[in-house]
């Protein structure tokens, strides 16, 4: 987990009883790949007593209701740089998750033998963005229908799979996926796996925010 940096915190902090009524501070979330990201939080009606320089992430949630989640959708390059562009994600990284083995790296998953899927983590402020949109553009981003491809990527890898991280979002997903056939949205049947969240493993770092790094908004295939 993520932990917070308490120098962003040591000015202007409010003596304890007084209330931050509208206070706007940058904050530093250190990913588990190890990198760091600036995200900009506003939080109301917090007393300086509820918050302390050395609080944690965790302890952070109740106020900020940070959550994640994970999804699978092709090549995670064009997946994570559509995820960046909406309100409320906080952060992501891509990596590898829902094989067999530990630590994979690019090239073994690649031979198609390790089981890993390329996949997206999004931690995201359930204040500002509800599951149920991250879902919505899960859906129009990709072909649900394609069996371990998209476009012209093939193999298990590259498969339609949703990881949810608690029964509400296995919920929302199984909900959102029966909405969709009963619509008839697409003309073959929707193939995408809803199953438990898994160890995640971040990619290697050429791999994060590969699109943004290169200038590109997208290299995506939508349904």
């Amino acid at each position: 987990m993520p932990e917070l940096y308490p120098e962003c915190f040591r000015r202007s902090i409010p003596r304890k009883g007084q209330k931050f009524t509208a206070l706007r501070r940058d904050f530093l979330l250190a990913s588990s790949s190890n990198r760091v990201r600036a995200v900009k939080v506003r939080a109301e009606g917090i007393r300086a007593g509820d918050i302390k320089s050395g609080d944690s992430v965790p302890q952070l949630e109740q106020f900020f209701k940070m959550q994640k989640a994970t999804f699978a959708a092709g090549c995670f390059w064009g997946v994570e740089a559509t995820f960046r562009q909406m309100p409320g994600v906080l952060a992501t990284r891509v990596g590898y998750i829902g094989g067999k083995t530990e630590n994979p790296t690019y090239k073994e998953v690649c031979t198609d033998r390790s089981g890993h899927a390329e996949a997206v983590e999004v931690d995201f402020d359930s204040a500002q963005v509800r599951y149920e949109d991250l879902l919505k553009v899960f859906w129009e981003n990709h072909d649900p229908t394609q069996l371990n491809r998209q476009g012209p990527d093939w193999g298990t890898q590259y498969r339609s799979a949703i990881f949810f991280h608690s029964h509400e979002q296995q919920t929302a997903a199984q909900a959102s996926k029966e909405s969709l056939e009963k619509a008839q949205r697409y003309s073959k049947p929707i193939v995408t796996q809803i199953v438990p969240a898994e160890t995640f493993y971040p990619a290697e770092d050429y791999h994060q925010q590969y699109l943004e790094k290169r200038g590109m908004a997208s290299c995506h295939i939508k349904a």
